[in-house]
């Protein structure tokens, strides 16, 4: 099923909106949430205040669109899967594809996301937007699985293996940002997902070869 792309409109829109999210992780890493302002953010991405309360709410709501980036990737390269790939093979190298760390980009935004997780411990806004960015990605990731798994696939199986598949990447994310594990190797948010992915799925019938 094709869809229609973005107008420019559209995509001017997710640049700004960007734009203000690196801003605000930037400061939030320099200074902290708790010392930086929205007003801050503002100057720093070089737009208006107006335009930054017409996208967010509030300065932690601001880095929700860098957050969601890793999890638009990796599904996005599970959607390009075909069915007779395997859904259990397909699920594992989607998310080891996008975070292994192949290019200084995905690097780069492996750390953003490693310095963002660090500040949610002490600041409970960060960390409502985290969580809601997973769900969010959940929720986007249960028709992909369905495509993948087949029509006959039991729905509450399908509901299953998108919140498997995003726990393991949630939370191995979470415990490499409390190490000083690098963005490749031993420890790296590549080899903790698909371990933890391997750990939840293993009473799966969708995702269990």
């Amino acid at each position: 099923m094709s869809t229609k792309p973005p107008s420019l409109t559209e995509r001017r829109k997710a640049a700004t909106q960007l734009d203000i999210a690196r801003a605000a992780a930037e400061l939030f890493t320099e200074h902290g949430p708790d010392h930086t302002t929205a007003e801050e953010i503002a100057e720093r991405a070089g737009v208006a205040l107006r335009t930054f309360y017409r996208y967010f709410r509030s300065k932690q709501d601001a880095v929700g669109p860098l957050l969601a980036r890793g999890a638009d990737r990796w599904r996005e390269l599970l959607a390009e899967s075909e069915p007779s790939a395997g859904l259990p093979e397909a699920v594992e190298r989607a998310v080891e594809e996008s975070l292994k760390a192949s290019d200084e980009r995905t690097a780069e935004g492996l750390r953003q996301t490693r310095a963002l997780l660090r500040a949610a411990v002490a600041d409970p806004a960060l960390r409502a937007v985290w969580y809601r960015v997973n769900q969010e990605s959940e929720e986007k990731l249960v028709p992909v699985v369905g495509r993948l798994a087949g029509p006959d696939a039991d729905p509450l199986e399908v509901r299953l293996a998108a919140a498997a598949a995003t726990a393991a990447i949630r939370v191995a994310l979470e415990v490499w940002a409390g190490t000083d594990a690098d963005v490749t190797g031993p420890g790296s948010p590549a080899e903790l997902a698909v371990g933890g992915l391997r750990e939840l799925v293993g009473g799966m019938r969708l995702l269990t070869r």
